[in-house]
């Protein structure tokens, strides 16, 4: 009785199942030309631009560096020569703002030998001071106002610009141009014709600061005016395009 109920089950389920396909069959061809697309033929292509724009800003670096036979000695001295660096840099009209404190460190000098332990012979002091102008052509005056101050390295120097809006869409525009030009010597080639745009990205833009130099000074060494030339940074920008692609070269 069991496997005669089974077998049954098994029956009915199996008329249930084909007395619904039918209609199942129905729906998916009525379905099917709205789901299927098809392909369209494409390429895709790469561009680059670039633009030129003035940097309007500048940025230096200023260490105060001193050594002493105790820690406290040493930041001792640091503290009073960072102090009259920034008075410095504040009477050629830098605000504070403009003046960061971009590291502090206290470091032991260290005497090694062999068979001997190591033995601390005294204690280095480095103050890291960024001091930021909206003039540019400032920048040497800058310098030259930090060492005569007390300051004994300068390890950056860097130009950029607060606004790349105009270059960078020169940029664009000259980088979609490029792609453009590409697709079309693309389409050519394979025997056809470029077709519509069907897709456009960008990267970018990338504007890397201009730096000058890193250069370790002391005393007296820095008697003339430092020259500084801002000269121009680059705007580049990178897109990626998909186009229709028409063969046998008509649209």
């Amino acid at each position: 009785m069991t496997i005669l109920s089974r077998s049954r089950a098994v029956r009915v389920t199996a008329l249930v199942a084909l007395a619904l396909a039918p209609s199942a069959m129905a729906s998916a061809q009525s379905a099917a030309p709205f789901s299927i697309v098809p392909a369209v033929p494409s390429l895709v292509t790469s561009g680059q631009g670039e633009a030129k724009v003035t940097p309007d800003r500048a940025s230096v670096m200023i260490n105060v560096l001193t050594r002493a036979s105790t820690a406290a000695a040493a930041g001792n001295d640091n503290a009073q020569r960072t102090r009259a660096v920034l008075a410095a840099l504040e009477k050629l009209g830098l605000p504070k703002d403009q003046l960061n404190t971009e590291g502090y460190s206290v470091s032991p000098e260290m005497v090694y030998g062999n068979g001997v332990a190591p033995r601390v012979t005294g204690y280095t002091v480095t103050n890291t001071v960024r001091a930021e102008t909206k003039q540019p052509a400032q920048a040497g005056a800058i310098i030259d106002a930090a060492l005569g101050a007390g300051a004994n390295m300068i390890n950056g120097l860097s130009f950029y610009a607060s606004s790349i809006e105009t270059p960078r869409r020169q940029a664009i525009a000259l980088a979609v141009a490029n792609a453009r030009a590409d697709a079309e010597a693309m389409a050519i080639a394979a025997g056809g014709s470029l077709g519509n745009l069907l897709e456009l990205s960008t990267q970018g833009p990338t504007v890397p600061p201009r730096p000058m130099f890193d250069m370790a000074v002391r005393k007296g060494a820095m008697a003339a005016e430092t020259p500084v030339n801002p000269g121009q940074l680059t705007v580049n920008v990178y897109v990626t395009a998909r186009w229709a692609f028409m063969a046998g070269g008509g649209r």
